[in-house]
């Protein structure tokens, strides 16, 4: 059996995988791929979680988790996706680094289910958005309590994700840039749930309604109809020029008003972010999907 762990990150999905895999449940089931809403498995892994403290489950503990969290029988692939796999938004931050616990959550999660071959999937986000995210939680402290003295510019995804690797040798992790998502979108969701490019995707377009006036994804469609053969590059221009025309300002614009933050903060944290993303996406052990 394949588990799947998406993990966020943390202002990088808002359930759009869960729903986006709901709305594709017939052929998933069909097909003995079951994507697992939060409400299913949530307090079963926390449980679970609590009593291994890391440990690995035994074979009986795993079959209880799957008789709880599953509704059809015996699927070769089950998909569970949420943010807090990875924790509470505000300890993403720390002076540690980013995301300092995740492989040791991670390494935690796969031991759920150490008969299983577990792959993950996840998210990365531009520290200059990741931050001001994170302090717009609800209970969040103030940008002081938050960072604690850390050093924005020392939050750096390389040395995160090389930590996690660390702490999953031998696992399947899948990585993007949530500024990409928009772009690349069908390709993440066909990916994570083992879909062929020739089996139709049902709200594949979901993202970018989030984003798009209306007029843009009519113009999507219609370019689309017009395709004699759709191809992954064909469709992303499409997007990219709808993005380009028809995006909603307010949707993809963050405002970054942080104490002592400048534009040329943000140029350097992004500068930083290009730099680390560049070097993931060349690290063995990591399938980085681009645009």
């Amino acid at each position: 059996m394949q588990v799947v762990f998406h993990c966020g990150v943390h202002g990088t999905d808002l359930y759009r995988m869960v729903k986006t895999l709901l709305q594709n449940r017939d052929w998933l089931l069909r097909n003995g791929i079951e994507p697992v809403t939060p409400n299913r498995h949530r307090d079963v892994f926390n449980e679970a979680l609590a009593a291994l403290d890391g440990g690995p489950a035994t074979a009986e503990m795993e079959q209880v988790m799957l008789d709880a969290i599953l509704e059809s029988d015996d699927p070769h692939r089950i998909i569970c996706s949420t943010p807090t796999f990875l924790g509470k938004a505000e300890r993403a931050l720390s002076l540690d680094g980013l995301y300092s616990t995740a492989g040791e959550k991670m390494a935690a999660l796969a031991n759920l289910f150490p008969g299983a071959e577990v792959e993950f999937f996840m998210a990365l986000k531009n520290p200059a958005t990741l931050i001001p995210f994170v302090l717009s939680q609800e209970g969040s402290g103030t940008y002081a309590e938050v960072m604690g003295g850390i050093d924005p510019e020392s939050l750096r995804w390389a040395p995160a994700v090389r930590r996690i690797l660390a702490a999953l040798p031998g696992r399947r992790l899948v990585i993007w840039c949530h500024e990409d998502t928009s772009l690349i979108w069908p390709e993440v969701v066909r990916r994570i749930a083992t879909m062929p490019s020739d089996v139709p995707l049902k709200a594949g377009l979901q993202i970018l309604g989030d984003i798009l006036h209306p007029d843009g994804i009519r113009m999507i469609r219609d370019a689309m109809a017009q395709e004699t053969r759709l191809t992954i590059e064909s469709r992303r221009r499409i997007f990219s020029a709808a993005l380009q025309k028809h995006a909603l300002p307010e949707q993809i614009e963050v405002e970054l008003a942080l104490p002592g933050w400048t534009q040329d903060t943000v140029d350097r944290i992004t500068a930083a972010y290009d730099a680390d993303i560049a070097e993931i996406a060349a690290l063995p052990g990591v399938e980085f999907i681009t645009p």
